[in-house]
């Protein structure tokens, strides 16, 4: 792996070129077995020097504070509860502009590495509004100048708060915030959510919007609710994982660490590089993970304090440095952190504290429906709730999208709509060249079709396109990252909403634009719905694919039998192909 350029397949270029797309995409997913996205490793240190800002900056800011103390005594004050009340506020602060969670290279930002607030700061860009046609006043697509200002009043708001001082609640304590002081920042990112809701899950509102939710109600009840939250995000992630997508999840995040020798990534795979399946080894991994997430985060809750406690955090501890390590795609490597933070306050420091000694019959029915009923809804009707408050993390059941452009026309997203940054094309032409720019945007295509819902998206491709050639295939989280400002693994965000608003300003013709659309698997089915749009004319055709037939497959199929058996719910039109919609 070079340290500046990034390490690509080894392919003639020329040659590679014209190849079908299936055998363009099977070099370039043996290739990920062993060297993932091929980061540079300087992209590697940027993170972490990344992540240790992150830190430093925190406590440094929080240590301002008057009655706190210097960072020399850090050891006196880290677990004040003032103290984790405003790492929270630096932490959402943080993400919500866009220097967490889908920053940087491993989310297709490379110059400049950030989006965001370069995003939301600039009236005229495109947002997405949750109910546009239910809720007053956030119905349209272009963001204005009372949306900047809105947005920018939720920073002031945050920053307000991290220099607010802390109320006495008693002898020698140093405070907590006013609740009244956090119902301004809650009350905006309510506010920001209901007119554009990128902005609202960039700031990670079902983790720390939540939390901030509890610092309104009495400081007796905080740890407790605090420690619930956090069961809960557990719980959650595990439960999400009770798949048969996450092995595939395991093998591929794996395969992408610097830190992994290479003969331990091989055996990930059933039999490289033929077999590209998840191997024993791989499962074994997947499914022990998921019984970590369940079983030591309930010792925790249930003890309090002593060696199992400590057994236990250790075990956390290195859970989620384990995770750090393998440098996930869409890196939420600062919610990593803040996830160690936050166990070693609550279930150490914390620990005499019962989790369920909750006083507040009306924090405990705002915890039952934000822990409980939204994501049970979210696992049951996954089309009705973001991945994110549904707590389906990195587990392989994402809503995903493939945008197919016909050759030439790309550069329409350019013309017509307003962006902070250029598209991941462009940006790695400028790094790299046009050459490398596409190895690299077919590595993250490689990537997608190393899932098993890539399985799905790459199989749909020939029903949604006469000729797969005629077309530029990209992801739909970078199309998503580039015109909303923020792309974190959410298909919701680039969805029939983000077609329409492309559609509205590009106009492009029938044929040009075509989009497949996959929703995530339900807890209670064994397949996942699949639309496949044209941005001209709409929807060609929906239907379902069968999860059994998604793992059983390779990254690539065959060129002599290039689709997969769906079970279409509405027939194709009688005019579905390119050459036909130009008729």
């Amino acid at each position: 792996m070079g340290f500046l350029a990034p390490n690509m397949a080894d392919v003639d270029i020329q040659q590679w070129r014209n190849r079908p797309y299936q055998q363009r995409i099977r070099p370039l997913a043996e290739h990920w077995v062993r060297h993932g996205f091929g980061t540079p490793g300087i992209v590697h240190l940027l993170y972490l020097v990344k992540i240790t800002a992150y830190a430093l900056g925190g406590i440094a800011v929080v240590s301002a504070n008057p009655g706190v103390g210097s960072i020399a005594h850090f050891s006196s004050w880290w677990a004040e509860p003032i103290v984790y009340q405003k790492l929270v506020v630096w932490t959402l602060l943080y993400e919500v502009l866009g220097l967490g969670c889908g920053s940087g290279p491993l989310s297709s930002r490379f110059l400049p590495p950030v989006g965001a607030f370069l995003h939301w700061l600039r009236p005229g860009t495109v947002r997405l509004p949750p109910w546009p046609g239910r809720i007053p006043f956030t119905s349209g697509t272009r963001r204005t100048a009372a949306d900047v200002t809105l947005y920018a009043a939720g920073l002031g708001a945050a920053v307000w708060l991290l220099w607010s001082p802390g109320g006495a609640v008693g002898p020698g304590a140093v405070g907590v915030l006013a609740p009244w002081r956090v119902a301004v920042l809650v009350t905006l990112l309510a506010l920001l959510g209901l007119r554009d809701k990128t902005v609202f899950l960039a700031a990670r509102a079902e983790h720390y919007g939540l939390t901030l939710v509890v610092f309104l109600f009495p400081v007796a009840d905080m740890t407790a609710a605090l420690k619930l939250v956090m069961l809960a995000l557990w719980w959650g992630a595990a439960s999400s994982k009770l798949n048969r997508h996450f092995p595939f999840v395991v093998a591929v995040m794996i395969s992408n660490s610097p830190m992994r020798p290479d003969w331990l990534k091989r055996r990930l795979y059933r039999h490289y590089p033929d077999d590209l399946r998840p191997s024993a080894l791989a499962a074994s991994v997947a499914h022990g993970g998921t019984v970590i997430e369940y079983a030591v985060p309930l010792v925790l809750v249930l003890s309090h304090g002593g060696t199992v406690t400590a057994i236990a955090l250790a075990v956390m501890v290195v859970f989620h440095l384990h995770i750090m390590s393998t440098f996930p795609m869409a890196v939420p490597l600062e919610w990593n952190v803040f996830f160690i933070y936050s166990a070693l306050v609550l279930f150490s420091h914390d620990a005499a504290v019962g989790a369920f000694a909750l006083h507040s019959p009306l924090l405990a029915a705002v915890l039952v429906l934000s822990l409980v009923v939204v994501p049970l809804l979210g696992h049951v009707r996954p089309d009705l709730v973001s991945f994110l408050p549904s707590m389906r993390y990195y587990a392989g059941n994402w809503a995903t999208s493939l945008w197919c452009f016909r050759k030439g026309t790309e550069h329409r997203l350019n013309e017509h709509i307003l962006k902070a940054s250029g598209l991941p094309v462009d940006q790695l032409t400028r790094l790299y060249g046009a050459e490398a720019a596409e190895l690299v945007l077919h590595q993250g295509l490689a990537f997608r079709a190393m899932h098993s819902h890539g399985r799905a998206l790459v199989g749909l491709l020939p029903r949604a396109l006469d000729d797969v050639e005629a077309y530029d295939v990209r992801e739909g989280e970078t199309v998503a990252g580039a015109i909303l400002g923020w792309n974190f693994g959410d298909g919701h965000l680039h969805n029939e909403q983000l077609v329409a608003a492309v559609q509205q300003r590009c106009g492009f013709a029938p044929g040009d634009l075509r989009v497949i659309l996959l929703e995530s698997q339900p807890t209670h089915r064994s397949r996942q719905h699949y639309r496949i749009v044209d941005a001209a004319t709409g929807l060609i055709e929906e239907g379902y694919v069968n999860v059994r037939d998604m793992v059983a497959r390779q990254p690539w199929l065959d060129d002599e039998a290039p689709v997969i058996p769906v079970e279409p719910v509405r027939a194709p039109r009688p005019a579905t192909g390119v050459a036909a919609a130009h008729e």
